[in-house]
Order: C-alpha cells, then sequence, then structure tokens
C-alpha cells in the first residue's frame, strides 16, 4: 500500500530508501510532480514505464549539481554555460549519455537529459537516492501533468510506493527540454526558460 508523507528532511530520507531498494516514488519539484525510480534499475524503469503507459520516450533524469551530472552526460561549452546559468531550475539539458542505462531511459539513443531542479526537495531526494532519479512527470502519457500530490496519485498511484506532498508545484507546467549536442540549442519543448534567454545565456 502506498504512503503519503508530508515533505521533510525524514520523509525525503524515506523516499530515497524506496529508491534504491527499487522503488517508486512521486516527489514534488519546481515545475510539476515527478515519478522517479533508480535510473539504474532496469526492472523499476519498467516499472515507471508501465506505471506512465508510455513506450519510446526518453526518461529525464534529475540530479543534484553539475558535477554529478556530467558522470552520465559529455557536456560541451555550451551545456556547462546552461547548466550554469539556469540551474537550479527549470532547463532540461540533452546531451551525449556516457553512463550505461536501461534503453528505455535513453529511448534506445545516445542521448540523456538531465537537469537539477529548482526545488531543495528534489535535490535532497536525488542526493539521497545515489546522485539520480528519474524525473518524468507523474502523470499517464497525454494527460495533464500533476501540479500537486493528489493529481499525480489519481494518475499514477496504484504503481508508486510512496509520495511526497510538498504542495502545489511553483511553477505548474514542464520544463524546457534544449538539445545541445551540436553545440547550439535546438528547444525539444517549451517550458518556463525560452529560447531568446537560452541564446542569451551563451552570448547570443
Amino acid at each position: 500500500m502506498m504512503k503519503v508523507l508530508k515533505v521533510s528532511r525524514e520523509a525525503v530520507e524515506e523516499a530515497a530508501e524506496v529508491v534504491k531498494n527499487g522503488g517508486l516514488v512521486i516527489y514534488p519539484t519546481d515545475t510539476v510532480y515527478g515519478l522517479g525510480c533508480n535510473p539504474f534499475d532496469e526492472d523499476a524503469v519498467r516499472r515507471l514505464v508501465e506505471a506512465k503507459k508510455r513506450r519510446g520516450k526518453p526518461l529525464p533524469i534529475a540530479v543534484p549539481s553539475l558535477e554529478v551530472a556530467e558522470r552520465v552526460a559529455k557536456f560541451n561549452d555550451a551545456a556547462r554555460r546552461i547548466a550554469r546559468a539556469f540551474w537550479p531550475g527549470a532547463v532540461t539539458i540533452v546531451l551525449e549519455c556516457i553512463a550505461q542505462l536501461p534503453r528505455e531511459v535513453t529511448a534506445g539513443t545516445d542521448r540523456v537529459g538531465v537537469r537539477v531542479p529548482g526545488c531543495e526537495w528534489a535535490v535532497l531526494l536525488a542526493e539521497l537516492s545515489g546522485g539520480f532519479i528519474v524525473s518524468t512527470s507523474a502523470n499517464i502519457s497525454g494527460m495533464e501533468p500533476p501540479r500537486t500530490v493528489w493529481d499525480a496519485i489519481n494518475q499514477v498511484g496504484s504503481h508508486v510506493d510512496l509520495a511526497l506532498d510538498g504542495g502545489e508545484a511553483a511553477l505548474s507546467r514542464p520544463s524546457t527540454v534544449v538539445d545541445l549536442t551540436s553545440g547550439r540549442p535546438v528547444v525539444l519543448r517549451e517550458g518556463p526558460v525560452s529560447l531568446e534567454e537560452l541564446l542569451e545565456a551563451l552570448g547570443g
């Protein structure tokens, strides 16, 4: 039976143990509520994909810092500039993957999306979970991204082991996703940060 906890240091520690033991958690971020698991655990990732009813699309990863992100993604100068300008924050950067991750995380490509969320609880959860946690929206694919823990529970709660309630998500919309594998930004999903802001951070 799924447990729902008001977010706190102790609650996040408990959620991190669930992640490390192969479980699924719902957790607050600055954008929308996330559905998370250990991205290196193939069985957990498959459970998460089943919960979302989503196949063939990559799963982004939340990390506590740029230094940790560099353990799974190959950063170029442009990516470092964007990370330093907008992290923690609502920008997911897609780069060449340099880690051995399940096919479901990369969608069979050589790329992975990473970000440092602008929510202290999400950052702490990633840190305590070993540095990495899947950070996809906690909704069934094609449905409205969840702004509250109960929105998320109503969609995917039957698949989840623990949920953290952090109130309403501040931005209430998914992050901007930008592909920087070529060095120049290609926006794959528009979000709180615009292409103009990305270009400005890159010096035009």
